[in-house]
């Protein structure tokens, strides 16, 4: 499998770049008239309208009968841009990353364009003030583990996920920083610019909205549009990508693309919107929003990824499941039935939870996931001996981590007191003795208690010490 996956991934550069504003009446919305074409009720196109991953089309006729005669015709080429603004992709992002692995499954070619250079730019889409301006060397980091992140999906997806009965797609990544490193500015203002007209660019309701704030728009972000339009002419002429999937809060940044494709090569290109991930109050998900959900292990453990989708509401549970997981629509119907035959158990909670830990960090993220919930939730002692200092640390991420040496006669005060877990004197004593600590889940009360293994000291070295209700510290224990 991973042969087969080195062989259909291709990394180039990289890029990022999201795309598509709102629903305007040249949009057509998938629901409302998709099942004109007789031909697309079988199609992928079809099947993704069901799940709810696809939202609308542009232009108004996709969604009719050129596009699914597109798809259905040969493996066609995709693409969805990602702006390294940070060092991490979230859950945000994660819908669109779906939406490529459903094309790659069905055959055609995918691309993820990395925004090495449009993130120094700063897309304005549902932004209510401009970013932060990136140093050079903070996007090519950010770059470099988006990309890695990237690879690491789409293995999990080909390895634990994919459609024995089909042939995979290819997976490139690009990096728009590989074509832009060479212009000029005056020749891109000259061979891109003029095909732009200023009413147009205006009337995005992106810019509208920023024009409207007290902050207004620099010309930087204004440009923004210019800068990803082009980037879709450039896959269209060297890939032939004729198709951006994007979220509908890019909706004008994706019409701006169509409309420059079509003034300088008359080819015919087409936007698929998704849609946008919100939190149970309505708000975007995302590194702007504060209330970000990664994707990379080093921010957001598979632990926390686990646990936030299986505490989502049970009223959105079939659609999550639809969105999130790449189950049968007949394997969904019959898990709902079982969760509404029996809600405590929480099975659709729990399906929804595993299939999407295990695409973002594949079964052993999974395995460790459900470890850390044993010995958080359930008060395991053998999860706790089966875990790593890495997942303890992710586990119990604000708690201390100590490394100290186990020396004969250490006693359960002597371990509190290096730890710094109690106060020093008799109050801290007391506290032993009064029933305020916890070693590995149970309850000590005598402070003169020798550390015994097995019970004090698991046998991968740790000791998980609780005080009071909420306060953790880890020790490591080195041997003499």
């Amino acid at each position: 499998m991973a042969a087969s996956m080195a062989r259909t991934c291709r990394y180039t550069s990289r890029h990022g770049s999201c795309i598509l504003p709102r629903l305007t009446s040249l949009c057509l919305t998938f629901r409302s008239k998709f099942h004109c074409s007789p031909s697309a009720h079988t199609g992928l196109l079809f099947s993704l309208n069901k799940r709810g991953v696809l939202k609308e089309s542009f232009p108004e006729n996709a969604a009719q009968d050129q596009l699914p005669r597109l798809l259905q015709s040969g493996a066609q080429t995709v693409y969805c841009g990602f702006d390294p603004t940070a060092d991490s992709l979230h859950v945000g992002n994660l819908l669109a990353i779906i939406g490529l692995l459903h094309f790659r499954n069905a055959g055609h070619h995918v691309l993820a364009l990395l925004g090495g250079a449009t993130a120094q730019i700063g897309d304005p889409s549902g932004k209510t003030s401009e970013r932060e301006r990136l140093s050079v060397g903070t996007v090519e980091t950010n770059t470099h583990s988006i990309r890695d992140s990237l690879q690491r999906i789409f293995t999990n997806h080909e390895l634990h996920f994919k459609d024995g009965s089909r042939t995979l797609g290819t997976f490139t990544v690009l990096n728009n920083q590989s074509w832009y490193k060479d212009w000029k500015v005056v020749d891109f203002l000259s061979e891109a610019g003029r095909h732009f007209r200023m009413g147009t660019m205006l009337s995005r309701h992106s810019v509208q909205s920023r024009l409207k704030s007290s902050d207004g728009m620099s010309l930087t972000e204004f440009t923004y549009q210019v800068f990803q339009a082009y980037d879709f002419h450039h896959l269209n002429q060297v890939y032939g990508c004729k198709i951006q999937l994007g979220g509908t809060d890019q909706l004008g940044n994706l019409m701006s693309g169509h409309e420059f494709i079509h003034k300088v090569s008359g080819e015919e290109v087409y936007g698929l919107t998704i849609p946008l991930v919100t939190s149970s109050i309505g708000d975007k998900l995302g590194k702007t929003a504060g209330n970000a959900v990664w994707l990379n292990r080093d921010k957001t453990s598979p632990f926390e990824l686990y646990q936030f989708f299986l505490r989502q509401p049970d009223a959105s549970m079939e659609g999550n499941l639809k969105l999130f997981t790449f189950l049968p629509l007949a394997e969904i119907e019959r898990l709902m039935e079982q969760q509404r035959e029996d809600p405590a158990k929480r099975l659709a909670h729990k399906r929804l939870a595993a299939e999407v830990t295990k695409l973002v960090h594949g079964k052993e993220g999974l395995e460790s996931a459900k470890r850390c919930t044993k010995a958080l939730y359930h008060s395991s002692v053998e999860a706790l001996e089966e875990m790593s200092d890495e997942e303890l640390q992710e586990l119990f991420r604000e708690a201390p981590f100590h490394e100290l040496l186990l020396e004969p006669g250490t006693t359960v005060i002597d371990a509190c007191r290096k730890a710094d877990a109690i106060p020093s004197g008799p109050k801290g004593y007391r506290m032993v003795s009064e029933g305020a600590v916890w070693i590995n889940h149970k309850r000590t009360e005598n402070p003169e208690q020798v550390l015994i293994p097995k019970l004090h000291i698991l046998s991968n070295g740790l000791t998980l010490l609780r005080v009071g209700k909420k306060n953790f510290y880890i020790i490591k224990w080195l041997s003499l």
